[in-house]
């Protein structure tokens, strides 16, 4: 699994943990960097680089995680989840189908982020099942654009 990564600077010292232990965990990652102050800027080349399927996920890391997810959700394709807790890294693939996760670096600590980042690569959409309808949804609605 390829997994497209950015950040913007107050979240750098977390994505370079991130890239280290996702890299360790086999797989393959491109960092997007962290330099630049306006995280727009970076939400959109990870946003268009995986809604373009040179990635299969993505990773988004900024203050809140507000500011990368709504940015991100912008871009045609890409469907980017704020994740806070377990429940919400699994339902954001299982219910939703997210292709980005967004964290924020100082509303939660660098292990959970960690953590839940994992879980999130873990998970996996499964076709068929309750949340195919609104899934579609958001599929017609991009092609509507």
């Amino acid at each position: 699994m390829i997994v497209a990564i950015g950040c913007d600077p107050n979240a750098a010292q977390i994505k370079k943990v991130l890239v280290e232990v996702v890299t360790k965990r086999g797989y393959e990652v491109v960092d997007f960097g962290g330099d630049d102050p306006i995280y727009a800027n970076t939400a959109f080349k990870v946003a268009e680089y995986v809604a373009e399927k040179k990635a299969d996920r993505g990773v988004l890391l900024c203050g809140t995680g507000l500011g990368m997810c709504i940015s991100a959700n912008k871009v045609k394709g890409a469907y980017a989840a704020l994740i806070s807790d377990s429940y919400s890294a699994e339902r954001s693939i299982k219910s939703n189908n997210a292709n980005i996760a967004c964290f924020g670096a100082f509303t939660l600590g660098p292990k959970l982020i960690e953590n839940l980042l994992l879980e999130w690569l873990e998970c996996e959409y499964v076709p068929g099942t309750s949340s195919e309808k609104k899934l579609q949804r958001y599929v017609d609605y991009d092609l509507a654009r």
